[in-house]
């Protein structure tokens, strides 16, 4: 009897663990099994200054991201049978051989959004001021495919530079593409960074994309743009040439992903590319390293293709589209003034005109040094202002019709009075071209200057004399031409009151008793 009363608690815990674990067991026989999580790791068989070959990873896609065990990232840039070709983004020395590398099944992003505005960033969108992290909106792929024919508008609005010789004769419209093309120490960057300055006058978000480019000169361009209150409506994107050639490749496209994403709200974006000499240099690197067979000057065949792609992402859009634009301002360099080399005709070709920087002209100290006979606008002049089209012409006109005369003159010929006024005429209206940097002047202030030199009030002043009278012109046009600055809002032409208005304002800044 005690025996039976000891032993019924044990046989009822017994029993009740019993029925416990086939209930466990019953649930976990209805529940599914998970979904296997199958990851794919390759090793690293060879790595190079900038490059990686991996091997082991047959289903990776082109352009996919590939993160490696230290954290560096990189972009499959080849695809073969037993091998990869992988860009790094990050420092090589970090790699080790047989190290793992697994794909991430996604292509590069970078941040968008209104928070980078005011901010210095690397190629990643990564903060490079030493400021707060990026609160983005989103990230969004560096490649995306042009928007097509019907998704873009006419060019019909212009994009004042506040550069005289570009505004007047080789204007450019929002959503153009217009090339900036030189030798170097020619002023390429400074009308880039201009252009951005003038941008206080309007609406336009301004990004800034050095390729490149040496430190020291990014942290000058980042000081105009503080000084002339244009950083906080600024992005400035630096891939210098102390990185890897990998961020200085995905760089254009990093800041054009930014563009598009404002074009896309209906903004109006400038993107400034400086330069894509140095892009080209560096995509050669990349794909010599990866042992892709060199076409022209050592470039792989599809360097055309890599710009191309590009650049067609710029324009004026539709309202469907977002209804923004994206104007591009690349810069490429020139060696002697070879416009027929390699990567300058490409470009050329891609682009829908080209602002020629000509070395003759600096050692004129002639700044800025646009050779208004090599540069052209095949849009811009469509979206040009009225009252800066009339001028135009017979500036260029003029110009040419003095040039031709200067080098006739230099053979010591007897040259009659008329042959005479020519030369005095051009060289006055040359001088008047002139423009210091950091100085863009309004559309008011340019036509002032300009009529004035076309009419002949600088015939007899010299150098120092016309400067001065200049800067007066200019005075005089911000206090007593807002009619003009009217008619150039409303695009409408100048009547003859209104030209009367501006000789005589300049006549008077030029000759009156105060001057």
């Amino acid at each position: 009897m005690t025996v039976s009363d000891h032993s019924a608690p044990e046989n009822r815990s017994e029993l009740h663990s019993a029925e416990h674990f086939d209930a466990w067991r019953e649930t976990l026989l209805a529940t599914p099994a998970p979904a296997p999580i199958l990851t794919e790791v390759g090793r690293v068989t060879e790595v190079g200054d900038g490059v990686a070959i991996v091997t082991g990873l047959a289903r990776a896609l082109a352009d996919e991201l590939l993160v490696f065990e230290c954290g560096v990232r990189g972009i499959v840039l080849d695809l073969e049978p037993e091998r990869l070709g992988v860009v790094l983004l990050g420092p090589s020395e970090l790699i080790t051989l047989g190290e793992d590398v697994r794909r991430t099944r996604k292509v590069v992003s970078v941040p968008v959004g209104p928070a980078l505005l005011g901010r210095v960033i690397d190629a990643m969108g990564r903060p490079r001021d030493g400021l707060d992290a990026i609160a983005a909106v989103a990230e969004t792929p560096i490649e995306a495919e042009a928007p097509g024919i019907l998704s873009r508008s006419a060019i019909f609005r212009p994009l004042a530079t506040g550069i005289k010789t570009i505004d007047a004769v080789v204007p450019v419209g929002l959503g153009q593409r217009e090339l900036i093309i030189g030798d170097r120490q020619t002023g390429k960057t400074s009308i880039a960074v201009d252009t951005i300055l003038n941008q206080s006058r309007s609406q336009v978000i301004c990004i800034y994309c050095a390729i490149g480019q040496r430190g020291d000169a990014v942290s000058r361009v980042i000081g105009a743009l503080k000084k002339g209150n244009m950083m906080a409506r600024s992005i400035v994107m630096s891939a210098g040439d102390e990185e890897t050639p990998g961020l200085a490749y995905i760089a254009p496209y990093a800041a054009m992903a930014m563009a598009e994403y404002f074009s896309d709200q209906g903004r109006d974006v400038l993107i400034i590319f400086d330069d894509l000499t140095h892009h080209a240099r560096s995509y050669r690197e990349l794909s010599l390293l990866l042992r892709r067979p060199p076409g022209r000057e050592a470039f792989p065949g599809d360097i055309f293709y890599v710009h191309a792609r590009l650049l067609e992402r710029a324009g004026q859009f539709t309202q469907e589209a977002g209804g923004g634009s994206i104007t591009a301002l690349p810069v490429v360099e020139t060696q002697a003034e070879n416009l027929s080399a390699y990567i300058p005709t490409n470009l050329i070709s891609i682009t829908d005109g080209q602002i020629y920087l000509s070395p003759r002209l600096v050692r004129k100290n002639q700044f800025p040094a646009v050779d208004l006979g090599l540069s052209v606008s095949r849009v811009g002049g469509k979206a040009q202002s009225r009252t800066l089209r009339e001028v135009a012409g017979n500036l260029r006109v003029t110009l040419s019709q003095f040039e031709e005369l200067e080098d006739f003159a230099r053979f010591g010929t007897r040259l009659d009075d008329v042959t005479r006024a020519r030369l005095t005429r051009g060289s006055a209206v040359r001088n008047a071209l002139r423009q210091a940097e950091r100085d863009p002047m309004p559309a008011a202030e340019q036509l002032a200057v300009l009529i004035a030199a076309m009419e002949g009030l600088f015939d007899t002043l010299s150098e120092q004399k016309l400067t001065d009278a200049m800067g007066r012109i200019r005075a005089a046009a911000r206090k007593h031409l807002q009619v003009i600055d009217e008619r150039i809002s409303e695009d409408k032409a100048l009547s003859e009151e209104d030209r009367k208005l501006i000789i005589a304002t300049a006549n008077e800044a030029c000759h009156g008793p105060n001057a």
